[in-house]
């Protein structure tokens, strides 16, 4: 079952699916509150933007393609409705595509193109079927669906023995009604308070690097760019929007350009789920500020944030971490569930 063990082969997109568009759904058309997926440009959340009570146009076991920025794939189980720049991979003569093939020919699609369109050179139809893809290769020269499912069958059930083992007891964590808590200043909390530098539309370079600025969905993620000169990169930090949506704050685990619009704040000493705990206690920020009223870094610094407290009435970091690991432990065990359910109701 290892991927270096077999055969591979280089074949053409075109050749082996069935390439084509998808229907728009304009927005003013879109009904509120039902089960339809919506999907996207956007490279997150496998481009899922939220549900409708409009009828499908697409349907599932297929794999999309953003052919408006950076080429973002991802596989799509259920029928959907898309938005304009939404093309589709689909098996031929109407085959069905298994999750499990499709993951593994997204990945392999993503390793292929490594970069290559984006921007001013987009994932068109016409360059998604001349696209030459690696794949594993069956006894015949054909594509070995039948590896491609197991193997990531195989993954999957890895992955979910690992997250059994992580799983921690939500209910022995303190509850949060029982800590004390205190406000701190926020220039207390963070030693590295830095704004992000303007880089201009036009001025945008396709790449990869993820371009953080004031938007309050996707992470803040506005878009990718391969800019290195005249910008300012931070990783491992938070970002606050300082305007558009003003407060919205992130964790940014990755290394990403920050727009002018975004303010880092960081500290060397916090891990992942202190930030995600400290970013969450900062959401009111945008009850107090608005697209009138800017949060600048002068009122930054001196905003203050209610946090647990310790014996000694400094932050009680210890606790932030293991609540959310509890929290999040809390949820893997959920879609551990969830997972046993399905599996159950399919067998």
């Amino acid at each position: 079952m290892e991927l270096k063990n077999r055969e591979w082969k280089e074949f053409v997109i075109g050749k082996l699916f069935d390439i084509s568009g998808t229907i728009t759904t304009h927005p003013s058309k879109l009904i509120k509150d039902g089960e339809t997926p919506r999907i996207t440009c956007a490279a997150t959340n496998n481009a899922f933007e939220g549900t409708y009570k409009n009828s499908p146009t697409e349907k599932g076991s297929v794999i999309t393609v953003d052919s408006a920025t950076i080429g973002y794939l991802s596989y799509q189980t259920a029928d959907f409705i898309a938005t304009d720049h939404v093309e589709k991979i689909a098996m031929k003569d109407g085959g069905k595509m298994s999750r499990y093939v499709g993951l593994f020919l997204v990945q392999s699609i993503i390793s292929s193109i490594d970069g290559k369109y984006g921007y001013g050179y987009k994932f068109s139809q016409s360059r998604i079927k001349k696209q030459k893809i690696l794949l594993p290769a069956n006894n015949k020269g054909e594509p070995d669906y039948a590896f491609m499912e197991s193997y990531m069958k195989k993954k999957e059930t890895e992955l979910l023995k690992h997250y059994e083992k992580q799983v921690l007891d939500f209910d022995s964590v303190v509850p949060l009604s029982k800590k004390e808590w205190k406000e701190f200043k926020t220039n207390d909390i963070f030693n590295d308070i830095q704004r992000g530098k303007r880089l201009k539309k036009d001025d945008h370079i396709s790449g990869v690097m993820p371009y953080v600025s004031s938007t309050g969905i996707n992470n803040g993620v506005d878009g990718f760019v391969g800019n290195e000169e005249n910008v300012r990169i931070f990783s491992n930090c938070l970002t606050l929007a300082n305007s558009g949506s003003v407060g919205a704050t992130f964790y940014q685990p990755f290394s990403f350009v920050a727009s002018d619009h975004v303010t880092k704040l960081g500290n060397n000493k916090f891990n992942t789920h202190i930030y995600l705990f400290i970013a969450n206690m900062m959401s009111r920020f945008s009850e107090k500020y608005s697209f009138n009223r800017e949060i600048n870094d002068t009122r930054i610094k001196k905003e203050k944030i209610l946090l647990p407290t310790n014996s000694k009435g400094e932050p009680d970091y210890a606790y932030m971490e293991n609540y959310m690991k509890a929290l999040e432990s809390e949820k893997v065990k959920q879609y551990l569930e969830y997972r046993k359910k399905k599996t159950r109701t399919i067998e």
